[in-house]
């Protein structure tokens, strides 16, 4: 069996984050390492992997042929990856980086892709489901527990309310939730093998993919400032009113 993880390799967090001011992009100068939120991704694939005796493998996209955020999950034990890189990805939005993280999936052969819920620089949410719907594979999204029997993959999917069970046949794709695996750190044995782990750098030509002018992010805006909240006097009603208030926003 074949696993692949979906890597993001994003600018060191540490260091202060930029918005070009012409292309409206972020800075991607300097360090680059795998995003935290698929840290968690990559560990619950390698759980899997190890109860069945299967091989992960990482695929990413990412500027300027960057390998430095993969290799760490090389070091943590995946086997190989595959980096897309390309100029005309440049600015790419969530629905072009879905296409070219399925066609690459396709190339693996892999029947379960896990990656994370979201990545820390974009937010949208949105990719793991876009790439199971390119693929016509089902969704398993926000799972805090996963396991993978036979030809079905088992999760529990983190809620407001709790979780709820959910399974589909392979192939499949899931999204994980940060907290539902400790992602172990690689061993010096692991980041000096990951020197020798094969990683195949691919263009779009290679995937068969043409990138169409309306895929790119065209805009940035501020996030609307938080309203204020509800202030009031208690006039012998505060606590129905709380208690209300707590309901409609489903915390009781």
């Amino acid at each position: 069996m074949k696993i692949v993880a979906l890597v993001k390799q994003i600018p060191d967090q540490a260091a202060p984050q930029a918005l070009d001011p012409d292309s409206l992009r972020l800075v991607r100068a300097g360090k680059m390492i795998i995003d935290d939120s698929d840290s968690y991704g990559v560990e619950a694939s390698l759980q899997v992997a190890e109860k069945l005796a299967a091989e992960v493998s990482v695929v990413s996209m990412a500027p300027n042929q960057e390998t430095a955020g993969v290799r760490t999950a090389l070091a943590m034990g995946a086997a190989s990856a595959i980096v897309v890189s390309d100029d005309q990805l440049a600015g790419a939005d969530a629905l072009l980086t879905a296409r070219v993280l399925a066609a690459a999936v396709v190339r693996t052969g892999a029947e379960l892709v896990v990656a994370a819920t979201e990545s820390t620089d974009g937010y949208t949410g949105t990719v793991p489901a876009q790439v199971a719907a390119l693929l016509g594979w089902p969704a398993l999204t926000f799972a805090k527990e996963m396991q993978v029997d036979g030809g079905t993959v088992r999760i529990k999917r983190q809620t407001e309310d709790g979780f709820e069970e959910v399974e589909a046949e392979l192939p499949a794709v899931v999204s994980v939730t940060a907290g539902s695996v400790v992602p172990r750190y690689p061993s010096f044995k692991g980041i000096m093998g990951a020197k020798n782990k094969p990683v195949e750098l691919l263009t779009l030509g290679d995937l068969g993919i043409a990138a169409e002018v309306g895929e790119r992010v065209t805009g940035v805006r501020d996030a609307e400032a938080r309203a204020a909240g509800e202030v009031f006097e208690d006039d012998g009603s505060a606590e129905e009113r709380i208690v209300a208030f707590l309901e409609g926003i489903k915390v009781l």
